[in-house]
């Protein structure tokens, strides 16, 4: 039987959940920074490093820290349902008159 450490899970969750939003709130600001500027791979380069440093810097020292793998499984969770959210607002936030992608 496994035994779940609950507090670890809840402690990766409640940490993972500002440090996503960061990271989607980022990439929103690097896609507005890239669509804008002449060096559009130059900013998705910056900005995607940036942001994969800080997710997993912090995501190895909750895991360091807490020295349980519990920590992770909360911090993906965060990460997972945050990502639900954004993908959820970005399809509900669409600019009226754009055209929709035709599958073929």
């Amino acid at each position: 039987m496994i035994t779940v450490d609950w507090h670890a899970v809840l402690m990766g969750f409640s940490v993972g959940l500002p440090v996503s939003a960061l990271f989607f709130v980022g990439l929103a600001w690097g896609m507005k920074r890239a669509l804008a500027s002449d060096r559009a791979g130059l900013w998705l380069m910056a900005s995607s490093f940036c942001r994969i440093s800080i997710l997993l810097a912090v995501g190895f020292a909750l895991t360091a820290s807490y020295e349980s793998n519990w920590t992770i499984a909360g911090y993906a969770v965060a990460f997972f349902l945050v990502r639900l959210g954004a993908v959820f607002w970005a399809r509900v936030s669409k600019v009226p008159g754009t055209a929709t992608q035709e599958s073929a």
